[in-house]
């Protein structure tokens, strides 16, 4: 079946189903971690720390990953990832009493690294594999893959708590580690050597990039995951906990959905922003759009701020900020593969990703802090504040708004 499909395309599913094996470990491992410590009495803001190492080594892995890629080659980024995510899962696999919080941290930061190198290799595979002047067919295949993570992220979720209840912990961590080591032999031997590997090796010092778009996007792109997780990693779960009396089950389940939700909504942004009218977007519809998501949480603040409707105003914002917010991070991420040089591309995407973590680690610490002095309000109005800030950079990013070739 495979044999019948055209090289690039076969290397773009043996990619994908790559980033969809190691995306549901990933989800799968963050809800077990939550379940396990939350079942030995540590507090939400606790257990959102246990992942600060696997925040704190995902902007160092980014940064220091696109220059691997360029010099060693996509396919072992990617596989190098694997591998360290198969070690992270057996690292959990010791004794109960071994399962201390140092412990866990640093199978995290283990995890970070895997995962961040997983996902730089994965988007900037892609620009390697479609053709030039192919800026529809670009869009699509970065929204697809972008989306499908997410989707199969909030699956993992729901596979953590299966496996949980069904194997224990134990268990669990050794069948998500076997399916994993089969996945990376598979993609050691199927993967095309040397992708992406550039022919001009760039030096450690060329790892920040030179290019103003770049550099503008990266920062817009801190600011935008900066403003999602300053209010969904802590201040959301602990609040639909502690407000409005949900368990812990009907908390993860329902962010997980939500996860599922927003990755669906990824996939569908090319329809979205232009594709059907044959354009693919620039830096002006990035501003629109990160404009329309700064309404949301401003509105959200008010309404439950002034307890007008404090449940409905909250489930039905958050469930319009995460539309919002996956139109935004697809044409981000669309943008950024657009941008980068077509000899090592991964250098350009592993900075920009860097920015990507800089902007989540931010939110991770500041959703905890800021939420324990002065609430969710507070924590949503932060989140305005960045969308803001992201908008106005946005404003300085290329105006150049491509129309497509009528038969892609």
């Amino acid at each position: 079946m495979l044999s019948r499909l055209s090289p690039e395309l076969r290397q773009y599913l043996l990619i994908t189903g790559n980033y969809w094996a190691f995306t549901l470990t990933d989800g799968a491992l963050r809800m077990l971690v939550v379940l396990h410590f939350y079942g030995l009495g540590y507090s939400p803001l606790n257990i959102a720390l246990l992942f600060l190492f696997y925040e704190c080594f995902g902007v160092i892995t980014n940064l220091v990953g696109g220059w691997l890629g360029a010099h060693l080659g996509l396919n072992r980024t990617m596989n190098i990832g694997l591998g360290l995510q198969v070690v992270a899962l057996a690292l959990l696999l010791v004794p109960v009493s071994w399962l201390t919080v140092p412990w866990v941290m640093m199978a995290q930061a283990l995890s970070g690294i895997a995962k961040d190198l997983n996902k730089m290799s994965a988007k900037s595979a892609i620009k390697s594999l479609v053709p030039k002047q192919a800026e529809g067919s670009l869009y699509q295949w970065v929204a697809l893959l972008t989306g499908s993570k997410n989707a199969l992220k909030g699956a993992g979720f729901f596979l953590g708590g299966v496996l949980l209840a069904w194997l224990g912990f134990g268990g669990a961590v050794a069948a998500m580690a076997s399916m994993l080591a089969l996945v990376w032999l598979f993609s050691v031997i199927m993967l095309k050597k040397d992708l992406g590997r550039a022919r001009n090796k760039p030096k450690f010092t060329e790892l920040f990039s030179k290019s103003r778009a770049i550099n503008v996007l990266s920062a817009a792109r801190l600011c935008l995951f900066g403003a999602r997780d300053v209010w969904f990693v802590v201040a959301l779960p602990v609040f639909l906990a502690s407000e409005f009396g949900w368990d812990h089950w009907r908390v993860g389940g329902f962010l997980a959905l939500w996860v599922i939700g927003y990755g669906l909504v990824q996939s569908l942004a090319p329809y979205v922003t232009g594709k059907r009218a044959g354009q693919v977007p620039d830096g002006h519809a990035a501003f629109v759009w990160a404009m329309g998501l700064t309404l949301v949480p401003a509105l959200i603040a008010l309404g439950v701020g002034s307890d007008l409707y404090p449940h409905e105003t909250l489930i039905g914002g958050l469930l319009l900020f995460g539309a919002i917010f996956a139109i935004n991070s697809s044409l981000h991420s669309y943008l950024i593969v657009s941008y980068a040089s077509d000899d090592g591309v991964s250098l350009d995407v592993g900075f920009y990703y860097m920015a990507n973590a800089m902007g989540r680690l931010l939110g991770t610490l500041l959703s905890g802090w800021v939420y324990q002095q002065s609430g969710l309000v507070a924590c949503l109005w932060l989140s305005a504040g960045l969308l803001l800030l992201a908008a106005m950079l946005s404003l300085k990013l290329p105006r150049q708004r491509k129309r497509l070739p009528k038969l892609e």
